[in-house]
C-alpha cells in the first residue's frame, strides 16, 4: 500500500508539471509512447510489459471522447434500449405495480449500479477494449472472449426488431393505416376488428361467446384481427415452424440493410464522430416518449391504465418469480456483460470522475424505464377502454406490445398516422445507439487485441463485421425467420448467460484481481476512493445474486415455444449450441492456461495462481497500455 501510495502521488505531481502539454488530463505513463524495457514481473507473462518498437509507434490514435458528456450520452443511448420500454412497464404491472420497484431498487443498489461502475472504470484505467483489460488477471480472459462472442450474437438478432419497426415506420406514411381493415389481400374471412365486434350480433352459450360473422357463426376464440393479421400474414408472413424457413421477405431485408447502414455510419469514423451521432440518439427518444406521454394522458381510460401500472400488490413481493423478473430486466436494460461499456469507458481521459457518471447514468435510466411506463400505460388504458375489455388481456410486452397492441391503439386516434410515425421513430431511435455501441464495444475489443492487423484498417474491418452480420441476420427475415429470431432470444443472449458472464466477471476483479488493488486504480484515477459499498456487492452480493438466479433459471427452464408451436428437438440442440458457444469460453481458457504451464500438474497449478493475481504494480499495467496502444500525430480513426 505504501508503494501505490508513492505512486499515485507521483502521478499527480506529473499532472500538475505537464500541464501545458495535455491540460493535466493524462498521467505520463499515458502520454509518452516510449517505454523503457521493464523486466516481467512474472514468469510466462512477458507480453505485458514489451519494449516498443516502430510499428507501435506509428500506429493511429485509438481516439477519445472530445467532452465528458459525450460519454455520458453515449453510455445513457447505449444502456437505455427497447426493453425499458417494452418490457419494464409490463414487468411493472405483472409483478405488483408499484411493489415491483421494491425488488428493482434493492437489485439496483446491490448488483446492477456495481456492476455498472466496474465495467466503466475498468475500460477507463486500462483504456484499452473488453479483451486486453484482462491482462489485469489472465486467468479468466475468456470471460472477454465469452463476451465477445455474446455481443455478436446480439448484434446480428436485435437489429432485426429495428428493420421490422423501420418497415411499419415506413407504411406509416401514408394517409391510412393498412391494419386497421379486413378488406386486404392478406386477411382471411374470419377477421374482424377488436373495435367492432360490439356491433356483432352475438351470444353466449355455456362458456363461450358466438359472433355473426356474415351470416357465419363463429367462437370468440376463432375470430382474428387486422392488427395480428397484418403482423403475421403481411410483415412476417410466417411459415408454420422452424422446418419450413421459407423464401427471404425482400422488404425485411431492405429495411434490415438500411439500419446496418445506418449503424455503420454511425460509427465508421470513430469515437469523435459517434459522440457527435448520440447527441440526437440519446435526447430525441426523449422528445418522442414525452410527445407520446402528454397525448396518451389526454386520452379517456389513461388514468385507469396508469392506476392498472402503478396499484402496488405487496402480496406479489412472497413470489421469488418477482425477484427473478428484477434482477434479469436490471441485468439486460444496464447492457451488462457484452464489454460495451468497457469499450465506452476505455475511450474517456484518465481522470475523468467515472464514479460520479456511472452514477449519473444508472439514475436516468432507471428513470426513464420508470417514466415511459406512464406512455405506455396510458396508451393501454385508452385501448382497454375502446375494446371494453380489462386491462390485463390488453396489456403486452416485447414484440407483442410494439407490433400489436400500440398499432392496435392509434387506430382509435385522430391523425394515426402521424402517431404511428411517432411511436416506431422513437423505438428505432432507442434501439439505434444500444445496437452502434454494442458493434462499437465487439469492435473495440478485437481491434485493440490485434491494432497492429487491424486499427489501420478499421473501417473496413467494421464494414466486413457489418456485412457478415447482415447475412448471418438474413434468417431472421425470412418467412420462418421470427422462429430463429427466437433461438438467438432464447439460447445465444438468454439471461443465463448473461448471469454466468457478469458472475466470473465481478469474482475476476474482486477475487481474483484483488478488490483493493482495483479501489487503489480508482483512487489514482479520480483523486479518492469510491464508498465502500461496492467492495462489498463486487465480493459477496452480486456473486451471491448471480448464482442464485442462475439455479432459478436452471430449475425453471422449460423448452421454448412460440405461440402454438413447439420446437423439434434439434431447434433446441441448435440453441444450446448457441449458448455455449459463449458460455464454453470461460472454463475452455481456465483450463488452456493451465495447460500452457510448464512442469508438473501440481507445478502448473502452482503457476497458474501467477496468472490470477500477476506480480505487477499498477503502473507497469498503465505503461504495458500506453506503449500498445501509443498515440501518433495521424488522424483520429479508429473506434
Amino acid at each position: 500500500m505504501a508503494e501505490m501510495s508513492e505512486k499515485s502521488k507521483s502521478n499527480k505531481e506529473r499532472f500538475a508539471d505537464e500541464e501545458g502539454e495535455s491540460n493535466g488530463l493524462l498521467p505520463a505513463a499515458l502520454k509518452t509512447p516510449t517505454v523503457t524495457a521493464a523486466t516481467p514481473a512474472i514468469d510466462g507473462h512477458s507480453s505485458i510489459i514489451k519494449k516498443d518498437n516502430n510499428d507501435d509507434a506509428n500506429l493511429p490514435e485509438r481516439g477519445e471522447w472530445s467532452s465528458k458528456i459525450e460519454f455520458i450520452f453515449s453510455t445513457v443511448g447505449y444502456a437505455i434500449g427497447l426493453g425499458n420500454v417494452w418490457r419494464f412497464p409490463y414487468l411493472c404491472y405483472k409483478n405488483g405495480g408499484g411493489a415491483f420497484l421494491v425488488p428493482y431498487l434493492i437489485t439496483i443498489l446491490f448488483a446492477g449500479v456495481p456492476m455498472f461502475f466496474l465495467e466503466c472504470a475498468l475500460g477507463q484505467y486500462l483504456g484499452i477494449g473488453g479483451l486486453g483489460v484482462w491482462k489485469v488477471t489472465p486467468f479468466f480472459k475468456g470471460v472477454g472472449y465469452a463476451a465477445v462472442i455474446n455481443a455478436a450474437w446480439l448484434n446480428i438478432y436485435y437489429i432485426v426488431i429495428l428493420a421490422w419497426c423501420l418497415f411499419y415506420f415506413l407504411v406509416s406514411l401514408s394517409k391510412v393505416l393498412p391494419w386497421g381493415t379486413c378488406d386486404n389481400w392478406w386477411n382471411t374471412e374470419t377477421c374482424v376488428s377488436a373495435y367492432s365486434r360490439q356491433n356483432l350480433t352475438s351470444f353466449i352459450e355455456g362458456n363461450t361467446t358466438f359472433y355473426n360473422l356474415n351470416g357465419t357463426l363463429y367462437a370468440a376464440s376463432n375470430l382474428t384481427d387486422p392488427v395480428k393479421e397484418y403482423w403475421e400474414r403481411r410483415v412476417l408472413m410466417i411459415s408454420d415452424g422452424l422446418e419450413d424457413i421459407g423464401e427471404l421477405r425482400w422488404e425485411l431485408v431492405g429495411t434490415l440493410a438500411a439500419v446496418w447502414f445506418m449503424c455503420y455510419f454511425c460509427i465508421w469514423k470513430g469515437v469523435k464522430w459517434t459522440g457527435k451521432v448520440v447527441y440526437f440518439t440519446a435526447l430525441f427518444p426523449y422528445f418522442l416518449l414525452t410527445v407520446l406521454l402528454i397525448r396518451g394522458v389526454t386520452l379517456p381510460g389513461a388514468a385507469e391504465g396508469i392506476a392498472f401500472y402503478l396499484t402496488p400488490d405487496l402480496s406479489r413481493l412472497r413470489d421469488p418469480e418477482v425477484w427473478i423478473d428484477a434482477v434479469s430486466q436490471i441485468f439486460f436494460s444496464y447492457g451488462l456483460g457484452v464489454g460495451s461499456l468497457i469499450a465506452l469507458g476505455s475511450y474517456n481521459q484518465y481522470n475523468n470522475n467515472v464514479y460520479r457518471q456511472s452514477l449519473i447514468v444508472c439514475a436516468i435510466n432507471s428513470g426513464t424505464s420508470f417514466f415511459s411506463g406512464f406512455a405506455i400505460f396510458s396508451i393501454i388504458g385508452f385501448m382497454a377502454k375502446e375494446q371494453n375489455k380489462p386491462i390485463s388481456e390488453v396489456a403486452a410486452s416485447g414484440p407483442g406490445l410494439t407490433f400489436l397492441a400500440y398499432p392496435s391503439a392509434v387506430l382509435q386516434l385522430p391523425i394515426s398516422p402521424l402517431w404511428s410515425c411517432l411511436f416506431f421513430l422513437m423505438f428505432i431511435t432507442l434501439g439505434l445507439d444500444s445496437q452502434f455501441c454494442t458493434l462499437e464495444g465487439f469492435i473495440t475489443a478485437v481491434v485493440d487485441e490485434w491494432p497492429r492487423l487491424l486499427r489501420r484498417r478499421k473501417e473496413i474491418f467494421i464494414a466486413v463485421v457489418c456485412f457478415v452480420s447482415f447475412l448471418i441476420g438474413l434468417s431472421c427475415v425470412a418467412q420462418g425467420g421470427m422462429y430463429v429470431f427466437q433461438l438467438f432470444n432464447t439460447y445465444a443472449c438468454s439471461n443465463l448467460v448473461l448471469l454466468w458472464l457478469i458472475f466470473f466477471e465481478c469474482i475476476a476483479i474482486s477475487w481474483g484481481f484483488g478488490v483493493n488493488r482495483f479501489y487503489d486504480g480508482l483512487k489514482d484515477m479520480i483523486g479518492y476512493y469510491p464508498t465502500r459499498w461496492f467492495k462489498f456487492c463486487w465480493c459477496f452480493t452480486t456473486p451471491f445474486i448471480c448464482v442464485g438466479v442462475f439455479i432459478f433459471y436452471l430449475a425453471e427452464f422449460t423448452p421454448l415455444t412460440y405461440l402454438d408451436y413447439h420446437y423439434p428437438w434439434w431447434g433446441h440442440f441448435i440453441g444450446l449450441l448457441l449458448a455455449l458457444s459463449s458460455m464454453i469460453c470461460v472454463p475452455a481458457y481456465m483450463v488452456y492456461t493451465v495447460w500452457r504451464q510448464e512442469g508438473t500438474l501440481m507445478e502448473k497449478l502452482r503457476s497458474t495462481m501467477n496468472q490470477i493475481r500477476p506480480n505487477i504494480t499498477l503502473e507497469e499495467i498503465r505503461n504495458s497500455h500506453a506503449k500498445t496502444l501509443a498515440p501518433s500525430s495521424e488522424a483520429v480513426t479508429a473506434v
